[in-house]
C-alpha cells in the first residue's frame, strides 16, 4: 500500500515532515532539560531521538506513552533497566515471545552508545498514568503489591519495584504499564520462558487471578 503522504501531493508530504520535526523538537526539550555532563553528546542524542520517534515509536509511541497494550510503555522507565533489556534483546538472551518475534531483530544492529542514548531518552520522558478500571481488582492488587502473599511465599512487589511502583535502580518501573503487558510478562516468568530466577520464584506461586490483580494495580498507578 502506498504511503498516504505520497498519494496526496507535496502539501501532505510537507505536513508529514513538519509533524515529525515538531515531535523531535518537543522530545528534545524534555530530554535535554535533564542532560548532565556525562550524558551522550548532541549528535548521539539527536540520532537516538530520531530512532525512537521514527522506528521505536511505531510500537511504543514517539515519547514512549503508547496506547497499544501489546507493547510496553517506555516513558519514565529506568535507564539502567532499559540498557540491560536492549542488550539482552541484542544478544538474544531474553526469550519471551515478543522478544523473539520483534526485539531480537530490532536491537540486533544497535551499538552500546545508541543503546545508552535510547535508554536516556525514554527515561527522561514524562510517563502518563494508565486507566483505573475494576476497583475491587485494583484493591486486591494493591494488597499483593504492598504485602505479598506470605502463605504462598510471594514477597511484596514494592520491595524491588518501589512503594510507588516507579522502580528501584535496576528494577523496572511498573506504574502506568499496560495491564495486558504486565500479565504477559508474569506468565513468561512463570513458565521460565523469560529466564529471570528472582521473578520465576515470585511468579510460580501466583495464580492467574492474582497476576491479573497486580497487573491492574500497576496500570492504575501514576
Amino acid at each position: 500500500m502506498r504511503n498516504i503522504e505520497q498519494d496526496r501531493g507535496g502539501r501532505q508530504r510537507t505536513g508529514g515532515r513538519v509533524r515529525t520535526a515538531l515531535l523531535l523538537a518537543a522530545a528534545s526539550v524534555v530530554w535535554t532539560a535533564g542532560v548532565g555532563a556525562d550524558e551522550p553528546d548532541a549528535a548521539t542524542q539527536a540520532h537516538a531521538q530520531k530512532v525512537a520517534i521514527t522506528v521505536c515509536g511505531t510500537c511504543h509511541g514517539p515519547t514512549g506513552n503508547n496506547t497499544q497494550p501489546k507493547y510496553p510503555r517506555l516513558a519514565g522507565q529506568n535507564a539502567n533497566y532499559l540498557v540491560a533489556q536492549l542488550k539482552a534483546f541484542r544478544s538474544q538472551t531474553r526469550g519471551d515471545p515478543d522478544a523473539i518475534g520483534y526485539m531480537w531483530g530490532m536491537a540486533g544492529e544497535l551499538d552500546d552508545v545508541t543503546v545508552a542514548a535510547l535508554a536516556g531518552y525514554y527515561a527522561a520522558q514524562r510517563a502518563l498514568p494508565g486507566p483505573a478500571r475494576d476497583g475491587a481488582l485494583i484493591a486486591r492488587g494493591r494488597e499483593i503489591y504492598q504485602h505479598g502473599i506470605p502463605a504462598e511465599g510471594v514477597p511484596a512487589c514494592g520491595s524491588c519495584h518501589g512503594p510507588d511502583a516507579h522502580g528501584l535502580q535496576d528494577f523496572p518501573r511498573l506504574a502506568g504499564q499496560h495491564a495486558q503487558y504486565v500479565l504477559k510478562q508474569l506468565a513468561s516468568f512463570q513458565s521460565n520462558m523469560r529466564n529471570v530466577a528472582v521473578m520465576h520464584g515470585v511468579a510460580q506461586n501466583l495464580r492467574l487471578a492474582e497476576m491479573q490483580a497486580v497487573a491492574a494495580y500497576s496500570e492504575a498507578q501514576p
